[in-house]
């Protein structure tokens, strides 16, 4: 299935929806796409929710309006849009993070936050430069470097990392949304967010170490950590079966 030929469009907003039910709200990362999640998207329409993954503009505002807190306005615009109540929000890395200020910003839309490899608080190498990014096989060694398992780093995903940093544009937007990620750090404001939040991580996430998964379990008063082991910054991507096993575990706990 490619996500992609099954969007839907809706005025300024892009989105892959599938099922009825309670909507889970999927937030893909800055390298990520939105197949990253395929494993959610295959499993829980099943289990009697509706899976909506919405493509983030990060490539398509002014550059001024670049920043995850704009992508938070954007979030909220699309719930609004998609005439939901409340949603559950589940983003990884700066998905996460977005997730998180939003939560912050508009709690009553939110029933439920899971936050998987998410930045927010600290990163490694999301903000830097790409030195050498004509360089496939550099690129290639960075991509794997976010898995535990490099072949999860497929070749599709790698020439997809290759092409957008390579796409000056498209740099300039990523560079800007790491900084933005950076200086919006949000260890002052989480333990003002009561909303259940489920936190799903890899034990050798090297983008954002486990010490991070702890510290955002210590800071958000109503969290619950799971770990999964051998496993790096896409947890979904990963160990797909584990991941929404320990999903649909937090979600019938919370009651979602």
């Amino acid at each position: 299935m490619h996500m992609q030929d099954s969007l839907t469009e809706s005025g300024r907003f892009k989105y892959f929806e599938k099922g009825e039910g309670v909507p889970l709200v999927i937030l893909h990362g800055l390298m990520g796409g939105l197949s990253n999640f395929d494993g959610v998207a295959k499993h829980f329409p099943s289990l009697g929710y509706k899976v909506v993954i919405p493509e983030l503009p990060l490539y398509d505002l002014p550059l001024l309006k670049t920043n995850v807190k704009e992508f938070a306005h954007y979030l909220r615009d699309f719930i609004t849009h998609l005439g939901e109540e409340k949603v559950v929000l589940i983003g990884n890395s700066l998905g996460g993070h977005i997730g998180l200020l939003h939560t912050k910003l508009f709690p009553e839309k939110v029933k439920g936050l899971v936050i998987t490899g998410s930045s927010g608080l600290y990163e490694n190498a999301m903000g830097e430069s790409y030195p050498k990014r004509e360089d496939y096989e550099y690129i290639r060694t960075k991509t794997e470097n976010v898995f535990y398992d490099p072949k999860v780093a497929t070749k599709e995903v790698v020439d997809d990392v290759f092409e957008t940093v390579n796409d000056r544009k498209k740099l300039i937007k990523i560079l800007t949304i790491a900084k933005s990620a950076i200086r919006h750090n949000m260890a002052k404001e989480l333990p003002n967010i009561t909303t259940p939040t489920g936190i799903i991580w890899g034990k050798q996430d090297n983008v954002t170490p486990p010490n991070v998964g702890e510290e955002f379990h210590k800071l958000l008063p109503n969290s619950t950590l799971y770990w999964i082991d051998k496993c790096g910054h896409a947890p979904m991507m990963e160990h797909p079966a584990l991941f929404n096993e320990y999903l649909t575990r937090w979600l019938s706990e919370n009651n979602m």
